[in-house]
């Protein structure tokens, strides 16, 4: 049924392209692939199930089962209403929680707390991804240790309750404790969903479900601004505006983690909600993907594969270049709009229209993307944007009601850029293949292959993806000095400086994975079969991107 660890690590080492002084020869692929994969070694038709996770070898077929649209249709909408409902609507609060900070910036917690002294404003927001970076590890080994769902669901419970503390704060020093352990809660909520995104849905769905539950961002600029608007109406009684909003929040964000805890499943193979003919079915309809379901088995090569991949680097570049200018501009946003000369309840209102242009950003690259099958171009498309509005921002003097409305439009079309944020995560979750390699662990017994099945696994390519985004979201709101104020001429020159590597980036990844698809190209016209593998027989065998050339990648 399957064969030994040692002839597959051979077959492995075929697959894997020649190297002739810097060139790559498809020719001498095909010559070793022959030559090590005889008929006597290798049943090319046959699934090696010694290289299977146990779980998914329970509901894999030995090759792809063709699922009728319809069918596949019923799936996902199976899919859509137990894990996309909790993804999108957790997305929607974390982004709240988080946004609220902002929406209280101009409802009187500045002049409350003493934040008005140098960057003690900046510093609630940057404490709260230098946590995210120290909990990293520990939070990856959790969501490869734990049923997901219920670790999930856990932390939206922890970190509501932590909301409602920010209420009973008196001083910078209790506020800034409250936001570093809402930075260790909330650090579980994206790598989950980059998780739960590849582990349920199809390769060309999952830009749309990224897209779907990163827009939330937008809809809370939308209803936070207005529910702000109706806090900063409280004049009087025992709880200020503020207070108040700190209070509600995080009250309905426990309620909201229980209702997960019971509601969510951990992974197809365990979701007592579906019956085992469909649980066998979401296995299978992911099998195209080749990235892999589930393998805790855990292999060095695959760290150092992913430590040495080019194209993982690039896209913890494009989380830099996105979040730096994200993370400033979502923490200032309220006291830039109002330093254009807005009122408070003004401000709160002009928010809504900042979120509703996101979600069209977000909607409309995704919708560009799949007409069009061009990931990076898009991307490089709706930087433009960002850097007129930037030119603008910084050119551009507050004279008069029309120049007031331009700084206004210019500062919504500077978050054009986020596109490359939400497209960057999604060709993350559909390029990166093997689970060592974007679940590899770092783990306490030295041996360096374990199949225990409580090993904790951790996500090489996610891991460095998001201690990028970290970095960037932290460096974010510092770029913005207070003495600077209120044209923040220094932070809004750095974000042109990381337009402008982006766009670098985005050429440099988009040759790189062209050119790797192209060497695949040429073998499979060569005639290996495994290069043109259409029934995905090979899919759930734990091989990196780089080691199937039956994988192609998507730029």
């Amino acid at each position: 049924m399957g064969r030994s660890q040692t002839e597959n690590e051979q077959v492995v080492v075929a697959m894997q392209p020649v190297a002739v002084g810097g060139d790559m020869k498809p020719t001498q692929d095909v010559s070793e692939l022959e030559r090590v994969m005889s008929p006597d070694d290798l049943k090319k038709d046959s699934q090696h199930y010694d290289c299977v996770d146990a779980e998914v070898a329970k509901y894999a077929n030995e090759a792809r089962i063709d699922i009728s649209p319809g069918e596949n249709k019923r799936l996902r909408g199976l899919i859509n209403k137990k894990v996309l409902t909790v993804m999108v609507f957790t997305y929607f609060l974390q982004a709240l929680d988080k946004g609220t900070m902002s929406f209280t910036s101009i409802m009187g917690i500045r002049e409350d707390l003493h934040l008005l002294d140098g960057q003690k404003y900046s510093w609630l927001t940057t404490c709260i991804y230098i946590a995210i970076l120290v909990v990293e590890y520990p939070i990856n080994r959790l969501i490869a240790r734990l049923p997901i769902a219920k670790l999930l669901g856990t932390a939206i419970i922890l970190w509501g309750a932590t909301l409602t503390l920010h209420a009973a704060c008196k001083d910078f020093a209790g506020l800034v404790a409250v936001r570093t352990l809402l930075g260790i809660f909330e650090a579980v909520c994206q790598p989950a969903f980059l998780v739960l995104t590849s582990m349920w849905y199809k390769r060309e769905e999952q830009a749309l479900i990224v897209s779907l539950w990163y827009c939330m961002n937008g809809l809370q600029q939308i209803v936070g601004g207005l529910l702000a608007y109706c806090f900063s109406l409280i004049s009087d009684g025992p709880l200020k505006g503020w207070q108040a909003i700190f209070i509600t929040y995080g009250c309905f964000s426990v309620l909201w983690g229980i209702f997960v805890l019971w509601w969510m499943p951990d992974s197809p193979m365990r979701a007592k909600c579906f019956s085992e003919e469909d649980k066998h079915l979401m296995v299978e309809r992911v099998r195209s993907n080749q990235t892999g379901l589930q393998n805790r088995t855990f292999k060095m090569e695959h760290v150092k594969e992913a430590l040495m991949d080019p194209q993982i680097w690039g896209y913890c570049f494009i989380q830099i270049c996105t979040t730096l200018p994200t993370s400033g501009l979502g923490g200032f946003y309220a006291i830039i709009i109002k330093d254009f000369g807005f009122t408070t309840l003004q401000t709160q209102l002009l928010a809504m229209v900042l979120g509703a242009y996101i979600i069209i950003v977000l909607f409309s690259s995704t919708w560009l993307v799949r007409k069009t099958g061009q990931n990076l171009l898009i991307v490089g498309v709706y930087v433009i944007p960002s850097v007129v509005g930037t030119v603008v921002l910084l050119t551009v003097k507050n004279t008069s009601t029309a120049t007031k409305a331009g700084l206004l439009i210019s500062y919504y079309i500077v978050l054009s850029f986020w596109a490359a944020q939400t497209l960057g995560m999604s060709m993350l979750s559909r390029n990166v293949a093997g689970q060592t390699k974007k679940y590899a662990s770092f783990f306490i017994r030295g041996s360096e292959t374990s199949t225990d099945p409580l090993l904790v696994c951790r996500s090489v390519a996610v891991a460095m993806n998001f201690v990028a985004w970290a970095t960037g979201n932290a460096i974010g709101p510092q770029v913005f000095l207070t003495w600077n104020a209120p044209r923040y001429f220094i932070a809004f020159a750095t974000h042109m400086g990381c337009y402008a590597l982006l766009v670098v980036v985005i050429i440099s990844l988009r040759w790189y994975l062209k050119r790797e698809n192209d060497k695949r190209d040429a073998i499979a016209a060569a005639g290996v079969e495994e290069a043109k593998d259409d029934r995905y027989v090979h899919a759930f065998e734990d091989l990196t991107d780089q080691q199937n050339v039956n994988f192609r990648y998507i730029y």
